[in-house]
């Protein structure tokens, strides 16, 4: 088409071109040349409109070329997109297959989980009859129980009342029997007395003492020695050079004449199993076998018997016997846990009628059941303040009932006050009471239980001691310290009580209780530079 239409326009150029022609032929010079002017004007026209349309052509052809490289980047974009749409579709569809299968396995999945789920219903229902049924079958056992339990109680506090008539008559029959076997008992009268045993009795007894039968654990025994005579066990006493025979006699009478179920014979004791309550009663002792936790109760029922035996010494007549060294080392407990009161007669003289130090020894004696402690300051620290006492009880004993704890507590505060106020006449006597009263108490709510607890928050203390850094405290006197030294103990103390403790003879630390090496005190001027600084924080805190 575009061929046709360019020949159609030759072709009318060529007509015109003739017509012009013979135009020509008929016009003269002057209108040939005007003609040919407006020809050549046409011309240039026709130039110009060319150019400007080459012009605009050749724009439009660089505006095309822009176009299509424009054209071509995106169509490599596209490109490029397409194929990373390609590969996101097929990631899309393996995810998805991916996808369908975890569906069809969760699907068969819930399906089991339906079918155990229903199983379990049947299950729940079927242990929820049963339970039902422990239920109504355990309160009737309770019923029993707590019945059974009264039963028991009642049968406890009549063994252990069996159980001290039990000692006094086992007494009286070793006696008797010692008197039989020596020919001291005669059908017409019997007198109290004692058996001697002649040199060769006592080594057989002790092989020779041997160091293999000697007592060493705990306190000062190194001198007696275990033995067996005549079927029957005893710890010997070697008494050494520091009695004459004649004192040694006296004392020998003066024991003999002396008869109650919580003191023991001499010189020959009878053989305690479970050693001394020292042993038994601190941690830091409890190394033999035979060392038991003793619990609350027991501990009580001890206080009350070795009060019972203290208070027989008191009431011989017509000088009391004073102990003068009682401590928990100085009572021994049986097998039955029945204490023994030793380490009097031989030293101690009955010509000394004030009792108030054994009171007091007796109120420290209380404060070590309480606490299971056994430092030298524990007096001084605890017995004007019955908190302190109550917040530092012993675990081991178990819990503490709260009401008991607090008379017991009380007891000791007002026995190891006896040497000023109001309780300067305070008694064994009156101590002996009150026990009973606490002994009653402690087997009635042993039997029965659901009491109150002794614990850190029921016990109303406000103690202002409480923000004082632990280490600030001294072991013995439990104030904070001015002057610390250390001792070869590793611990630090204030030098006048550490010093006091040393001149008194011991040679242990107050703390472990362990011998201590050397007795040379070291000043502490870190810790007491600490405690100068801890005092002028408080000084400026209460100033503000």
């Amino acid at each position: 088409d575009e061929e046709d239409q360019e020949n159609v326009v030759q072709e009318d150029e060529e007509d015109d071109d003739d017509v012009a022609l013979d135009m020509l032929q008929h016009m003269n010079v002057a209108e040939k040349l005007d003609y040919v002017r407006r020809k050549v004007n046409e011309a240039k026209l026709i130039i110009e409109e060319t150019m400007r349309e080459v012009k605009v052509n050749a724009e439009r052809s660089d505006k095309a070329e822009w176009a299509i490289s424009l054209c071509n980047c995106r169509i490599e974009e596209l490109e490029a997109g397409i194929k990373e749409e390609s590969e996101r579709r097929e990631k899309l569809q393996r995810t998805l297959d991916s996808d369908i299968e975890c569906i069809e396995e969760a699907k068969h999945d819930v399906e089991r989980g339906k079918t155990k789920l229903y199983w379990l219903r049947e299950l729940r229902e079927e242990l929820s009859s049963k339970v039902k049924t422990k239920k109504e079958a355990s309160s009737q056992a309770e019923a029993e129980l707590e019945s059974v339990a009264l039963k028991r109680g009642e049968m406890v506090m009549e063994i252990e009342k069996l159980r001290s008539q039990r000692d006094v008559f086992n007494l009286r029959v070793e006696f008797c029997k010692e008197k039989e076997a020596s020919g001291l008992v005669s059908k017409e009268e019997l007198t109290c007395g004692y058996r001697e045993y002649v040199a060769e009795d006592i080594r057989l007894a002790t092989e020779s003492y041997s160091d293999r039968l000697r007592l060493k654990s705990g306190g000062n025994w190194t001198n007696v020695y275990r033995g067996r005579i005549k079927h029957t066990i005893v710890a010997v006493k070697v008494i050494g050079d520091r009695l004459s025979y004649e004192d040694f006699g006296a004392k020998v009478q003066l024991l003999n004449e002396i008869r109650h179920p919580n003191l023991p014979k001499c010189i020959l004791f009878e053989y305690m199993h479970n050693g001394n309550l020292r042993d038994n009663l601190f941690t830091s002792q409890r190394k033999s076998r035979r060392s038991k936790i003793l619990k609350w109760h027991d501990r009580i029922r001890i206080a009350h018997q070795v009060c019972s035996g203290l208070g027989f010494l008191h009431s011989i007549k017509p000088n009391p016997i004073v102990h003068g060294r009682l401590t928990p080392s100085k009572i021994l407990l049986d097998r039955n846990l029945v204490p023994k009161i030793t380490g009097f007669g031989l030293i101690m003289h009955s010509d000394q009628s004030d009792t108030k130090p054994d009171v007091m020894a007796f109120g420290v004696l209380l404060l070590h059941l309480l606490t299971g402690r056994n430092w030298p300051g524990l007096l001084k620290a605890m017995s004007m303040n019955q908190s302190s006492i109550l917040r530092d009880l012993d675990q081991t004993a178990g819990k503490w009932p709260l009401e008991l704890a607090k008379e017991f507590g009380a007891l000791a505060v007002k026995c190891s006050s006896v040497n000023r106020g109001a309780n300067m006449d305070f008694s064994t006597k009156e101590i002996m009471k009150e026990l009973g009263k606490i002994r009653e108490k402690a087997d009635e709510l042993r039997i029965k239980g659901g009491y109150e607890e002794a614990t850190s928050s029921n016990i109303d203390e406000g103690d202002p001691n409480d923000d004082i850094p632990s280490v600030f405290m001294c072991p013995i006197l439990q104030e904070v310290m001015k002057n610390p030294h250390i001792a070869a103990d590793g611990f630090s103390y204030e030098l006048e009580a550490i010093e006091e403790w040393l001149s008194m003879g011991h040679d242990t630390s107050p703390m472990t209780n362990l011998r201590l090496d050397y007795q040379i005190l070291t000043p502490n001027h870190t810790l007491r530079s600490l405690i100068q600084d801890w005092h002028s924080k408080k000084a400026a805190q209460a100033s503000s």
